[in-house]
Parts: structure tokens; C-alpha cells; sequence
């Protein structure tokens, strides 16, 4: 599980750092707001721990910006406010749970276990998988071996299209109705090309390898 930590107080964020990683957690520290952007554009996180108070921009804008953005990560906000005011405002800006410094690190634990547990929940219900490749289609994103894919528009329709029929042959014809809309055989072969981009965008660089081709038939997602 990757954590983002955005704490301006080393201490703090010595503190909680070390205790999540003594729980297997891989943790990303950043003290400032500008850096935290950088590294969600970077990296998938599962979970990101915000403090409110940050030099700079604060934690709430770049809560608001994040969730702005699509980002649907779980936040959990640190503050050393405690009026219900702050809790509520920062509620609804886009965090998901809120816990007062000082905090004891087994609560701070506890509440990060919890919304792990409800975003794995969530993604489910939600989230396409097959071995180490997944796709949410709320964020219409995909990722491989936790490494984000990118992928053009028609990529993801087709990438969504076999994930939903993993297992079972997709036709051509198929992929021509659903990525292009056509309702006949436009005799030119952007099937065979927008395959062979996809295969080398989840394929490439990862086993196993799970589109392949039948001839003549069509083409499936499956572990071989």
C-alpha cells in the first residue's frame, strides 16, 4: 500500500512515517502542498494524510484541487483545530475522516486501517481486474502492476470493452461497433492498430501476457 504524507512538522512526520512503515506501509513524505501535486501526478497513493495548516498553500485547497481533479484516493486530515467548524469545512471539501493533534499513532492506525478497507470495499464494486491490471471506469484510468497506464481515448473504450468480456472472444466486428460506432467493415485495419498500442501499453514490460490474439476469431483478455 502506497501512503502520501503532506506534514510541514518533521517531527510529525518523522513520528508518523516510521510508525507506518514498522506496519508495512510504503510511505511518500512531502512538507509542502506544491510537491504533494507533483507527486500524485507521479504515483497511484491508496491513501493520502493531509495536514491543514502547511506553508504555502494549505491542505484544504489542495484537498479541494485534488478532488476537483477526479482524484479519489482517501484523505485523511490532520489539525491542530478542534471546532467543529474546521471538522465540518474540511468534511466537505473532499477529506474523509479528521483526527486533532496531538494524536496517539495507534488512532491515527486505526482510522487509516478503516478507510483502506471502505476504498477497497468501493473499488470492488466499481474497479475492473484481471491479475495485476485493474480499471476504474468513474476515473477512466487503468493501471498495470500499480503503474498507471496512459491511454487514449480509444484505448480505454477498448481496454473497458475486453475487461467487461475478459475470458470471452471479442470480435472485430465487435470492436468496430463499440470503439468506432461503425456499423460496417470500414476495410482498413485501426483494429489491428489500436490493438497492437494497447498490447504494448499493458503488455510490453509485464507478465503474464493477457491479450491475445486468435485468428481469424477475434481477440481476448485472460491469464494464459
Amino acid at each position: 500500500m502506497n501512503l502520501l504524507l503532506v506534514e510541514d512538522d518533521p517531527k510529525i512526520a518523522a513520528f508518523v512515517s516510521r510508525g507506518l512503515r514498522e506496519q508495512g506501509f510504503a510511505v511518500v513524505h512531502c512538507q509542502r502542498a506544491e510537491e504533494a501535486e507533483d507527486q500524485v501526478l507521479d504515483q497511484d497513493f491508496d491513501l493520502a494524510i493531509v495536514d491543514i495548516m502547511l506553508p504555502g498553500r494549505d491542505g484544504l485547497s489542495l484537498v479541494r484541487q485534488w478532488r476537483g481533479q477526479g482524484v479519489a484516493m482517501p484523505i485523511l486530515l490532520l489539525s491542530a483545530r478542534r471546532s467543529v467548524d474546521d471538522r465540518v469545512q474540511g468534511l466537505r471539501l473532499g477529506g474523509d475522516d479528521y483526527l486533532t493533534k496531538p494524536f496517539a499513532f495507534s488512532e491515527l492506525l486505526a482510522r487509516v486501517e478503516v478507510l483502506l478497507r471502505r476504498s477497497r470495499t468501493s473499488m470492488s464494486e466499481s474497479e475492473l481486474r484481471l491479475a495485476d491490471l485493474r480499471l476504474d471506469p468513474a476515473r477512466k484510468q487503468a493501471w498495470r502492476a500499480g503503474q498507471k497506464l496512459g491511454l487514449q481515448p480509444r484505448e480505454y473504450v477498448l481496454l473497458e470493452l475486453l475487461l467487461r468480456n475478459q475470458g470471452r472472444v471479442v470480435s472485430r466486428t465487435q470492436i468496430l461497433e463499440q470503439v468506432w460506432d461503425f456499423r460496417f467493415d470500414p476495410q482498413t485495419n485501426v483494429v489491428d492498430v489500436l490493438i497492437c498500442r494497447l498490447r504494448n501499453k499493458i503488455d510490453r514490460d509485464h507478465d503474464p501476457k493477457l491479450l491475445h490474439t486468435l485468428r481469424g476469431i477475434g481477440y481476448v483478455l485472460r491469464v494464459q
